[in-house]
């Protein structure tokens, strides 16, 4: 049987995994890194160490094959990123920022990322307080699942009083920037090279809709 549940923390490897796996807009990255656990040192890692009470894990009989995880408070995460997470990994990697970004291995990317972090804009993170990332393995998609996970946690979210909600995806990642449409989120705006992030809004209150 298939279900939603809680992080629990045996799942850190799991979600690891699933991250690198749809770390290339989607798709698996596997083969773009040396180091296998540097994108989810950056994109999953932090969630589960600083806010694992927002974080859910779609389980079916083959094991965890998809995640949702954010955090309640997107300034104050990231404030807490810079004096509990990232200074040990800046230790292990080496800045790699004095390397056009053309001319940066995938590893050196995310190795920049950790040394330089993409802080969301304030005039979002004001009235969009709270952001997500979810990630799901094919097996898993196209069953509504992501759905599922996005309704559990915004009920989360409304329930700790959050009063509204974003994310970042990357413009090429076509199938996420449909589904996020068809859900309800709303573009607030878009950034230009290198990265071409849209960040989407949905806010929460009586009269949120979903679909």
């Amino acid at each position: 049987m298939t279900e939603i549940r809680p992080y629990r923390a045996h799942d850190l490897e799991a979600l690891y995994a699933i991250c690198l796996k749809t770390g290339l807009a989607g798709a698996d990255a596997t083969a773009l890194y040396r180091d296998p656990k540097l994108i989810g040192h950056v994109y999953a890692g932090p969630y589960m160490a600083l806010s694992p009470d927002c974080a859910f894990v779609v389980e079916d009989e083959s094991g965890v094959g998809g995640y949702i995880i954010g955090a309640l408070d997107t300034y104050a995460f990231e404030k807490r990123l810079e004096t509990e997470w990232w200074p040990a990994l800046r230790v292990k990697c080496a800045d790699a920022a004095f390397i056009p970004r053309g001319e940066q291995t995938w590893d050196q990317r995310m190795s920049t990322l950790i040394h330089h972090p993409v802080r969301t804009p304030r005039r979002i993170s004001e009235n969009y307080p709270s952001h997500l990332h979810i990630n799901l393995l094919p097996r898993l998609q196209g069953q509504g699942w992501g759905k599922r996970l996005i309704d559990r946690w915004l009920e989360t979210m409304k329930k700790n009083g959050s009063r509204g909600v974003h994310l970042g995806v990357g413009a090429v990642n076509a199938r996420a920037v449909d589904f996020y449409r068809a859900y309800g989120f709303e573009e607030i705006e878009r950034t230009g090279p290198p990265f071409d992030v849209i960040f989407f809004g949905l806010r929460l209150g009586a009269s949120e809709t979903t679909g």
